[in-house]
């Protein structure tokens, strides 16, 4: 019970878990992920994580995918309406995620669902009498519907169908157990109260902490802030990622992304209070967490690496090049460096440019009005990690 629950925010109800546990039936669990973007990154993990420990204690894992709700789109933590998507996009990027997952799960033990394989047979009449099971109050209990109706946002039928869809496919799969976010609290509770109602014993609901970016500050690890590391990205990005978070975060991954016990990682944090360097523990995590989505090897070649390029301040052997036409005699940096995709914006890079972060050929860019003339080139460098050969033509 106790590393079952390990990292987890809250359990509704926890004596219901450990009664069911008690019973020495294997459980049915359960975790929705919509696929709304092509790939998975380390914030996802979190819940397969935890899957995988229930799987190791031999309980049954379903791993379903929203190709359905993935349509509707989630509108948990909006605050305006998030845009449908098409099904040969949700049918595209549910194909990688299948592919993806047994990178951490038992592909021989983890059963998987698309939830459109039950939802695409609902008549009308189902659906009318599915959204009979909840009240509008009730929905508007929501934090983000809340908000956003008190403050003239519009909210879509459509959205209020979202919740009760997820719940209804606790139904379906008669889940013992739901995983999810502590953002999807709300649509988890949905699940207990459907299944009530068609009979069922309603499901034991655990919530896991989101995980933030690897940037400074609280916000979520997410791909539109770009502080994310996605579990497909190479061993050095992956690597280097992890290196860059600061002392205090790192032990939050370490609880909520490594695989070693807590016995262990509290004495990874004894040794840092008696004067260990946090850096070589952090080498520790980064080497675990490379390892998994790679193997041993490119994770030592990726320290080995990381320890050439920041603690020696080498450039790497490897760059990749690109010849960029300027489109006239010159071209603004900061135009240059969305260009070859360096930055994400311009604005990015010149906050990169003011933060000292920006070098060509090792010398620090100063003038956010830079331009270049055409024929000029040489290895460019944002941040730590970015290198990119650059020639304008």
């Amino acid at each position: 019970m106790e590393e079952l629950v390990r990292g987890a925010e809250e359990v509704i109800v926890a004596e219901d878990l450990e009664s069911r546990l008690a019973s020495g039936k294997p459980l049915r669990v359960k975790a929705g992920f919509d696929p709304t973007a092509p790939d998975l990154h380390l914030g996802h993990t979190v819940l397969l994580n935890k899957l995988r420990q229930f799987q190791q204690a031999g309980h049954e894992i379903i791993f379903l995918i929203g190709d359905f709700t993935g349509m509707i789109g989630d509108p948990t933590g909006r605050n305006t309406m998030r845009k449908p998507m098409t099904r040969d996009q949700v049918q595209e990027n549910a194909e990688t995620y299948r592919k993806q997952v047994f990178k951490i799960l038992d592909p021989d033990t983890t059963r998987i669902e698309f939830n459109s394989s039950w939802m695409d047979r609902q008549s009308a009449t189902d659906v009318v009498r599915l959204a009979s099971k909840y009240t509008v109050a009730r929905m508007l209990e929501r934090n983000d519907f809340q908000q956003r109706y008190e403050s003239g946002q519009g909210i879509a039928i459509h959205e209020l169908l979202y919740p009760l869809v997820q719940g209804y496919d606790s139904v379906v799969l008669e889940a013992d157990l739901e995983l999810g976010g502590t953002d999807q609290k709300f649509n988890l509770l949905v699940g207990r109260e459907l299944q009530k109602e068609h009979g069922q014993a309603p499901q034991v609901v655990m919530t896991m902490p989101i995980l933030e970016g690897v940037t400074q500050g609280p916000e979520k690890m997410s791909k539109s802030l770009d502080n994310y590391i996605g579990i497909t990205e190479a061993p050095n990005e992956i690597f280097g990622k992890l290196m860059s978070i600061d002392d205090e975060k790192m032990w939050r991954y370490f609880e909520l992304l490594s695989f070693r016990p807590m016995q262990d990682i509290g004495s990874l944090k004894e040794a840092v209070r008696q004067g260990k360097n946090p850096r070589d523990v952090k080498f520790e995590l980064a080497l675990e967490i490379t390892e998994r989505f790679h193997d041993r090897k490119a994770a030592e070649a990726a320290k080995a690496d990381f320890i050439q390029r920041f603690q020696k301040s080498a450039i790497p052997e490897e760059i990749p090049e690109k010849h960029i036409d300027c489109g006239g005699d010159a071209i603004p940096i900061r135009n240059l460096l969305k260009e070859t995709g360096l930055v994400t914006s311009t604005s990015d890079a010149m906050r990169m440019i003011r933060q000292g972060a920006v070098r060509i050929d090792g010398t620090k860019v100063e003038d956010t009005d830079l331009s270049l003339p055409r024929g000029t080139s040489g290895i460019f460098q944002v941040g730590k990690r970015k290198f990119l050969k650059i020639s304008l033509i």
